[in-house]
């Protein structure tokens, strides 16, 4: 995937579900993976040339694990002349030490974004994007349909009124297997993830299984991810794809 390309994923979604207005100020939640970091890309870029102006602010919540390579995250936040914050926390001893979690996802999601949140609001932003893929919405349905009995996905773009804070989620149309080309195309600094959980999680069994089906059904994943943007899933907004058409007609 190119640079091109990955402006033009972001830039449908973004006017697809209306994430950006002029004036805002955006946190992106840097994991230090190759997500984010395509994210961080992608909204660094559009910020000098999309219409609505908007500031970007870069925050990454430590989790007390090792992060490595944080310090080239920095290097290249200071090239795409983004601000950027660690924010030191003691989650990871929280679970694994403290609390000695067996299924420790679900609770270390809620502490990362309730840090990541007060950062942000801190830092005077008013949206935080995060880097979920087109793979991680088809992952989390699936999640939903097999381990809760009920059809759902987290929204494209979310307006959080304790916070009062708007989630977005400009990455939605790209596929994984792009942001991996791009990030090793354009050298990404992607750090390990330290997580004692990572690769044994029930996401994972998720996109092996979802790498199954495709393989025995070709298009699978297509079909999976129309269903969930044509599904009316409660809280997600309606697309406007007249946006997109204008788009293409300029």
């Amino acid at each position: 995937m190119t640079l091109q390309q990955l402006y033009s994923y972001t830039r449908r979604a973004i006017e697809q579900y209306h994430m950006i207005d002029d004036g805002d100020k955006i946190a992106i939640g840097i994991s230090g993976g190759k997500d984010s970091l395509t994210l961080l890309y992608a909204l660094s870029g559009l910020r000098r040339f999309y219409p609505k102006k908007f500031e970007l602010e870069a925050i990454t919540v430590d989790l007390g694990l090792g992060i490595q390579k944080l310090d080239k995250v920095k290097k290249l936040c200071d090239e795409l002349n983004v601000n950027y914050h660690i924010v030191e926390t003691q989650i990871g001893e929280i679970i694994f030490d403290a609390r000695k979690e067996s299924n420790p996802c679900s609770l270390c999601a809620t502490m990362r974004k309730g840090a990541l949140n007060d950062k942000a609001k801190e830092l005077g932003c008013n949206k935080i994007a995060y880097a979920h893929h087109r793979d991680d919405i088809i992952e989390t349905m699936l999640l939903s349909l097999i381990y809760e009995g009920r059809f759902y996905c987290f929204s494209p773009s979310l307006y959080l009124d304790r916070m009062e804070m708007k989630v977005i989620r400009p990455m939605m149309f790209v596929e994984e297997t792009r942001v991996i080309g791009f990030s090793k195309n354009y050298n990404l600094p992607v750090a390990k993830n330290p997580c004692p959980a990572d690769g044994h999680t029930k996401r994972e069994y998720v996109k092996n299984l979802v790498k199954t089906l495709e393989k025995e059904n070709p298009g699978v994943k297509d079909r999976l991810f129309s269903s969930i943007v044509n599904g009316n899933i409660q809280g997600w907004p309606e697309p406007d794809y007249e946006a997109c058409r204008r788009k293409k007609g300029q």
